[in-house]
């Protein structure tokens, strides 16, 4: 019998307070939240959900957390994702010690032992990508940054968790490439455990990622150290057999080709970063059926011994993306009665999360540490 925790992703709430938060996180059934904790002014302007103050988090600020989650009866983890390793080397400095401010919020919570994680991209350098063995110069690039920054975070009792998006549209439409993001494939995550085999890094696997790539999410569990995924991205695509798919294939990126010859040529072209590889971002169960088994996944999943927590993260165009916050619940709603029977036990009043398995937080910090930077962590 399986009893999986169910959590929703704060991203889809930008504008609502922690404490709406975890009002809404009840009312929809869940028994966590990730907390996004994006930069203020960052480099991203898809996603800006920011709901904790990470430049004045202190003690008092975690047990006040604590508290608000435990009298709710839910749990928590961080995240911040942006790219680390390329990109402007100004905001890449400024990305990699914001991280290091999340590893320390993390650590006043709790840590580990509140399995309270820290969510990241790693980035990638498009610089070094175009070059010979771009892909692992790459590979070590990412070893030259993260090896003190995994080392600050396991002395810590800190676990960061890498989400596989490639980030397809990180850049203009006019790049050929929309490989944005090291930890997208599977190879790549091997590579990094390898060059860090440290147990403080792991990952959030995404399904969806995988699918539009036309790759099995079960076989790619199948052939993942599942001690290293410590959370599932629930969230579901639907890969659309269109004119674009017909004209540019599943392979690659539809590209940006000169407008007026492309109308001559009578063909679809690229004018949108996000809307270059034929699908759609949905939610499963609600509004039609996704390019997935998820039976079959959770499946896999359970066969390999995962038992940690299914994170709903709603992106889906007839949710989330319709700015309408009731469409938005009813979308994690329907995500959560479609996973109920996969993950909850069966009870007199169907199937339930069985909450006597809950633990709560605890005040596990007594004394605060300062704030660092990477250049105080680098060798």
């Amino acid at each position: 019998m399986y009893n999986h925790p169910i959590w929703i992703m704060s991203s889809a709430f930008p504008m609502m307070q922690v404490e709406d938060l975890v009002k809404t996180a009840t009312h929809i059934g869940a028994q966590g939240i990730d907390l996004c904790v994006f930069r203020k002014n960052g480099t991203r302007n898809d996603h800006i959900a920011t709901h904790l103050d990470y430049d004045s988090f202190e003690l008092e600020d975690a047990y006040r957390l604590l508290a608000l989650f435990n009298n709710a009866q839910l749990h928590l983890s961080l995240g911040a994702f942006e790219n680390l390793i390329g990109g402007d080397e100004a905001e890449r400095r400024k990305n990699q010690d914001h991280l290091l401010k999340l590893i320390r919020i993390a650590h006043l919570l709790g840590g580990n032992e509140n399995n309270i994680k820290v969510g990241t991209f790693v980035g990638y350098d498009h610089v070094l990508g175009v070059q010979e063995n771009g892909f692992q110069k790459n590979i070590d690039a990412y070893q030259r940054i993260f090896l003190p920054i995994i080392k600050y975070a396991e002395d810590l009792g800190v676990t960061i968790l890498y989400e596989n998006c490639p980030m397809e549209g990180w850049r203009p439409p006019t790049y050929t490439t929309t490989f944005n993001n090291l930890s997208a494939v599977l190879a790549a995550r091997k590579l990094m455990y390898a060059a860090i085999p440290s147990t403080a890094h792991g990952e959030i696997y995404d399904p969806s990622h995988d699918v539009w790539q036309n790759t099995s999410p079960v076989d790619v569990i199948r052939a993942s150290d599942v001690t290293r995924v410590h959370r599932i991205h629930v969230k579901a695509t639907r890969n659309l057999m269109n004119a674009d798919r017909t004209h540019w294939g599943g392979m690659y990126p539809m590209q940006a080709v000169d407008e007026v010859l492309a109308k001559k040529a009578e063909i679809p072209f690229a004018t949108d970063a996000w809307n270059r590889h034929h699908y759609e971002a949905m939610l499963p169960g609600f509004g039609g059926s996704d390019s997935m088994d998820w039976r079959a996944f959770i499946e896999a999943l359970q066969a390999k011994g995962y038992h940690g927590p299914f994170e709903i993260e709603n992106e889906a165009q007839n949710s989330k993306n319709t700015q309408n916050i009731a469409a938005t619940i009813q979308g994690f709603q329907a995500a959560c009665l479609f996973l109920a029977p996969m993950l909850w036990p069966l009870s007199s009043d169907g199937y339930q999360y069985d909450n006597q398995s809950y633990r709560p937080l605890h005040t596990l910090i007594n004394k605060s540490i300062p704030v660092v930077n990477m250049d105080q962590i680098l060798p």
